[in-house]
């Protein structure tokens, strides 16, 4: 079949599209595929880095302020808006698709648009427990809605829903062990947790990690910490002045971060729809830090949606400290019993055939 799809703006977007064209890819569903986005979003630098087509609109979101700037950039939105839609009108009739899916995005809001006016099939896809504003308009125009979480149902017509879960899980789905962390210096039989603030790091948790290392130091469990990449050198000036024993390892970021994940007993990280497709996939325990800073604070609702099931702990991020760090740690890897209900629980959470069911509605509303 013939595909377009968008998804622009962040990794939480982005990575389910690619994990969706994979999966079609594998099962040589794919005849042709195009990827919209836009010049200056991540999908930019990621798509084309596939060997996926890509082609561009410009666009942009609203702003909340309603003073004279905020007024001026809202008209300029809607311009861009109503000119992508038209070329986008374009794109979809050179392309000829057979359908149009959108992961979210401002740019994925345009092309879905344009598709459902000239009657090509749709789908959009919400990772989140909290609706994103973008599908949250397409809703009404669009064929079908698939969903990574049972609570965002309420937030959409209920004869469009189908429970799918993230592509990005069923990429994780089937990986084993592989002693990846030697490579840190790490032993590869030791319990390990990995404490990740995303792809670009997060004060709040590297201040936490660096608060909690000489209680890290004595204890039995290894701490893989990722600091990322903009924050590494603050982080090592901060370190230099203390002592961290070989049960604990700091690095700026791992590029292969999905491989290393099978060898962890636990993770403490943010709550993005990405990170908890793939913990749930594998049944691993999570401690979750919310990002405060996301849109309708949605990660705070995905955290909830797990821990709601025994499947995490969540400490906001104005409770974080090293102790409540090491006190959460302790909690989890002293009690085997609660540490496995807790990765049985999150197993049971995970879909780990995401994508094909995504499959399965695409071929029905062809």
């Amino acid at each position: 079949m013939r595909v377009m799809i968008s998804g622009g703006g962040t990794g939480g977007h982005i990575y389910p599209a690619l994990a969706l064209i994979e999966r079609m890819q594998q099962r040589d569903l794919l005849d042709a595929v195009l990827y919209v986005g836009t010049k200056r979003g991540l999908e930019s630098k990621i798509v084309p880095d596939q060997g996926i087509d890509f082609k561009t609109l410009e666009i942009q979101g609203f702003k909340r302020s309603m003073n004279m700037k905020g007024i001026k950039t809202n008209i300029k939105t809607i311009q861009l808006f109503l000119r992508s839609v038209k070329e986008a009108k374009e794109m979809i009739k050179t392309f000829k698709p057979d359908i149009v899916i959108g992961t979210g995005g401002y740019v994925s809001g345009a092309l879905l648009y344009a598709a459902s006016r000239l009657k090509v099939p749709t789908l959009i896809h919400e990772q989140n427990s909290a609706a994103g504003v973008t599908n949250r308009f397409l809703a009404r125009f669009v064929d079908k809605v698939a969903i990574s979480f049972e609570s965002v149902s309420d937030q959409f017509p209920m004869h469009k829903i189908v429970l799918t879960g993230n592509p990005r899980a069923q990429q994780v789905a089937g990986m084993l062990p592989n002693e990846r962390l030697s490579e840190f210096g790490l032993k590869t039989d030791s319990p390990t947790v990995l404490v990740f603030g995303g792809s670009r790091g997060a004060p709040s948790i590297n201040q936490a990690f660096i608060d909690a290392v000489p209680a890290l130091n004595t204890r039995e469990y290894q701490v893989l910490f990722v600091s990322g990449r903009v924050h590494f050198d603050d982080v090592q000036a901060q370190l230099k002045t203390m002592t961290l024993n070989d049960n604990l390892a700091v690095v700026p970021y791992i590029n292969d971060m999905p491989e290393i994940l099978p060898d962890l007993k636990a993770i403490v990280g943010r709550a993005g729809a990405t990170s908890l497709a793939e913990i749930t996939a594998l049944g691993i325990p999570s401690i979750l830090i919310p990002s405060p800073y996301v849109t309708n604070d949605h990660q705070t609702k995905n955290a909830e949606s797990l821990v709601k099931e025994d499947a995490a702990i969540l400490i906001p991020e104005a409770q974080l400290t090293g102790d409540k760090l090491v006190q959460s740690l302790d909690t989890l890897f002293a009690t085997p019993d609660s540490q496995q209900a807790m990765a049985k629980a999150a197993k049971k959470m995970g879909i780990p055939d995401a994508s094909d069911r995504i499959i399965e509605v695409i071929n029905t509303i062809i």
